[in-house]
């Protein structure tokens, strides 16, 4: 179920274990913390989750009120806890870049909240977020460092550090927008 990454000319590490898609499908937690398979990119699964949120949004969003995006972000969110907190611990590794979900569900929020907007506008709050997810600095770095482990602080701090980008995402857009 878990496939070792290639040999990269030092020891093993447990946080070079990449999941099989044996592992995403063996367990209803995995296929929602990774995205429904996003997140076993090779390269980059989180801006390739943060993508999937993006084309789901677009899909959605036609057909989806304000209520139901409050709904599904909210329920989306304690499900993920729920389903980080699971694959995390399956995965031994505390926050896996292979789950994805987190940057699902803060990116959905960004989308919703600054929305109405283009491509164009959507594309920036992308290249916003994405940034500020893997920059860590700041709020990011804090909620990282604040809530590493297993169990359900775990998995809250697997989705604390992606709600903090979406935050800072949304107070550049907002600045950007004044």
């Amino acid at each position: 179920m878990l496939q070792p990454a290639p040999p990269t000319g030092t020891p093993a590490t447990p946080s070079m274990v990449r999941p099989t898609w044996a592992f995403l499908l063996a367990h209803p937690a995995h296929f929602i913390a990774m995205g429904g398979g996003s997140g076993l990119s090779r390269f980059a699964p989180g801006t390739v989750g943060t993508l999937w949120a993006w084309a789901a949004f677009v899909l959605l969003q036609p057909v989806m009120s304000d209520v139901a995006w409050a709904a599904l972000i909210g329920v989306g969110t304690l499900a993920g806890w729920w389903a980080c907190t699971v694959t995390a611990q399956h995965l031994r590794i505390a926050d896996s870049g292979h789950i994805v979900w987190d940057e699902v569900v803060a990116f959905w929020l960004v989308l919703w909240l600054v929305s109405p907007a283009g491509f164009w506008g959507q594309l920036v709050a992308f290249a916003l977020f994405r940034f500020f997810d893997a920059v860590k600095f700041g709020p990011m770095a804090w909620a990282d460092q604040a809530f590493k482990g297993f169990g359900p602080r775990g998995g809250f701090g697997i989705l604390l550090d992606d709600f903090a980008a979406a935050f800072c995402t949304l107070l550049v857009i907002a600045i950007w927008r004044y």
